[in-house]
């Protein structure tokens, strides 16, 4: 069955399961969860994977074995789809307030030193700064920073503030409107990824 957009029971479910993040609410709507939430989601997926890679749909349970939050279930219902590398790929969200898309690197670890060496050279520093520079207006940057730069890192790096990411990601957020209960909602999330695409690029060959 092929993608015909996110119904507005969607949205729906969402905002009783903020008010209401609890077993007896999840259970009470469990179908509508499965019918206006997952198959949409599997479908868009589906749809996209043939360009972008085998897709992953996040569980709807929340780790609370050491969250002071003991909520059980998440408040979205994310994908992902990785890039040859763990934690560098595309993903797309759907919550009470519409939809998110984006694509980078979420992952840290080893990954971070990968990332600093590949800024300390001026050729793929430079390419990582056109990407970024290269991306659409309506694509907000993120990711987590250091507050201060990193430890050995000159005051003069001409890429100093890159050189504080821990990750680094960009996407943007869709408010709830009448495309989003149609499939060009699809067409947004693949013109979105493509944009991103030299971002996830740069990523990929030098986090790998």
């Amino acid at each position: 069955m092929g993608f015909s957009g996110f119904p507005d029971e969607a949205l729906i479910f969402y905002e009783g399961l903020v008010a209401d993040n609890s077993k007896s609410y999840w259970a009470a709507n469990k179908e509508l969860y499965d019918n206006a939430v997952k198959a949409p989601m599997l479908a868009l997926m589906d749809e996209l994977a043939p360009e972008f890679g085998t897709p992953h749909l996040f569980r709807p349970n929340r780790d609370v074995r050491f969250a002071k939050d003991k909520s059980p279930y998440k408040t979205h219902q994310g994908a992902y789809v990785q890039v040859g590398v763990d934690g560098v790929g595309y993903y797309v969200q759907l919550d009470a307030e519409g939809l998110y898309v984006a694509g980078g690197w979420w992952a840290g670890g080893d990954q971070i030193l990968r990332f600093r060496d590949a800024l300390d050279d001026d050729v793929a520093g430079g390419r990582l700064e056109s990407a970024l520079a290269s991306l659409p207006p309506e694509l907000a940057i993120g990711g987590d920073r250091l507050k201060t730069r990193p430890r050995g890192a000159p005051e003069d790096h001409p890429r100093l503030e890159l050189l504080r990411h821990k990750s680094l990601h960009a996407g943007r957020r869709f408010e709830p409107e009448l495309w989003l209960n149609t499939p060009e909602a699809l067409d947004r999330v693949r013109v979105t990824w493509r944009s991103l695409t030299p971002l996830v690029d740069w990523l990929r060959i030098h986090l790998g």
